[in-house]
């Protein structure tokens, strides 16, 4: 049996390996390159400024703050800045007032957790500021010079991680996110088709489950979609690329606000449809109706969601790139025990007609 990535992987001695030290896909190859660059240049500048030491604390800021966008970079060289003050400081005042003995440095790995816990500050700098402490007193100095330096040298390596992830092609996500819009919207209008297709046939209990677990995964598409664009926002905040990029965002943005009121109506009806089906409903006229209503909204989503850089033309189709949405149904009377069925999914297409075409298009 093949082995996925989720399933630990087991050792020799029976031992399990976690999952969760691997990821699925590789931070990008210039992300690599970026880092090396930076913990290269922050080496070389603090060597210049701060003499004495080998310029490990600008190495290790310059390799925590190159960050997948400009404004996590700038965020984390500000928590590695003020953790390494506070733990510098901590440290420097413990030694003056303990002196040089070993098991001071646990009291001010102690102190240190303690006072970022009353100070409430974020996780990266209540790390950091305990593991400064300690550092700066097991390499051995607790003179005001040495602590200076190391403030000095931290700032310059954080710095120089900003500089660099700013000037070598700082990192836009607005391609990831539109492709989940994108997809989230295909998804939509296929689930439609789906839909359409069930209502002219006869069902299995299990078809009809099936049709249900393939609506619902509109949901995790969904979150995806949110997250990419959040993701994409942030990548767009203090970088100088942002303002041609804005757009396409904001065009996304946009478009997903106007897919997630057609994921519950998709939903809904596909429900609706999965608790009050019999084998009759297939030979109601207004279903047959429904059925193509639902496919012609299915291709008028599909234009609404495309990418804009794509061409429209569907080859093969007559109506590529014309919107084929009609006005709402006529509805014919249906046998008693469907009334409430039809009733639902016809205001349901209402709301999908009216949601896709942008106005109230039964109002005429």
């Amino acid at each position: 049996m093949a082995r996925t990535r989720s399933t630990p992987r087991r050792l020799p001695a029976g031992i399990a390996l976690p999952a969760t030290i691997r990821t699925s896909t590789r931070a990008p190859f210039l992300q690599v390159v970026k880092t090396a660059v930076a913990m290269i240049v922050a080496w070389a500048v603090a060597s210049v400024f701060v003499h004495g030491e080998l310029p490990i604390f600008a190495t290790i800021a310059a390799l925590l703050v190159v960050q997948p966008s400009v404004n996590q970079s700038v965020g984390r060289a500000i928590e590695r800045s003020l953790g390494v003050i506070g733990g510098v400081v901590v440290a420097y005042l413990i030694g003056l007032a303990f002196g040089t003995n070993s098991w001071i440095v646990l009291l001010a790995v102690v102190v240190s957790v303690l006072l970022a816990w009353a100070l409430k500050l974020t996780p990266g700098t209540a790390n950091q500021v305990p593991i400064t402490a300690m550092l700066v007193l097991a390499i051995g100095a607790s003179d005001p010079e040495y602590a200076l330096a190391r403030i000095v040298e931290t700032v310059l390596g954080a710095a120089v991680g900003v500089i660099v992830n700013v000037a070598i092609v700082p990192p836009v996500l607005t391609a990831p996110a539109r492709e989940a819009v994108v997809a989230l919207g295909t998804e939509i209008a296929s689930t439609l088709d789906r839909l359409a297709d069930a209502l002219t046939t006869r069902h299995t209990r299990g078809e009809l489950d099936a049709l249900l677990i393939e609506a619902r995964l509109l949901r995790p598409m969904e979150a995806k979609a949110q997250s990419a664009i959040t993701a994409a926002d942030e990548s767009l905040s203090l970088n100088p690329r942002q303002r041609k990029h804005r757009v396409y965002l904001e065009h996304d943005q946009r478009l997903f606000d106007s897919l997630r009121p057609l994921i519950n109506r998709t939903l809904g009806m596909t429900r609706a449809y999965h608790d009050h089906y019999d084998d009759s409903l297939a030979g109601e006229p207004t279903i047959h109706a429904i059925a193509d209503e639902l496919h012609r909204a299915a291709h008028d989503l599909r234009l609404l969601a495309r990418d804009p850089d794509e061409p429209i033309a569907e080859p093969g189709t007559e109506t590529a790139g014309i919107p084929v949405l009609t006005a709402p149904l006529t509805v014919a009377t249906p046998d008693p025990r469907h009334w409430l069925l039809i009733g639902s999914l016809v205001e349901d297409m209402r709301r999908i007609h009216v949601e896709i075409a942008g106005d109230d298009a039964s109002s005429g």
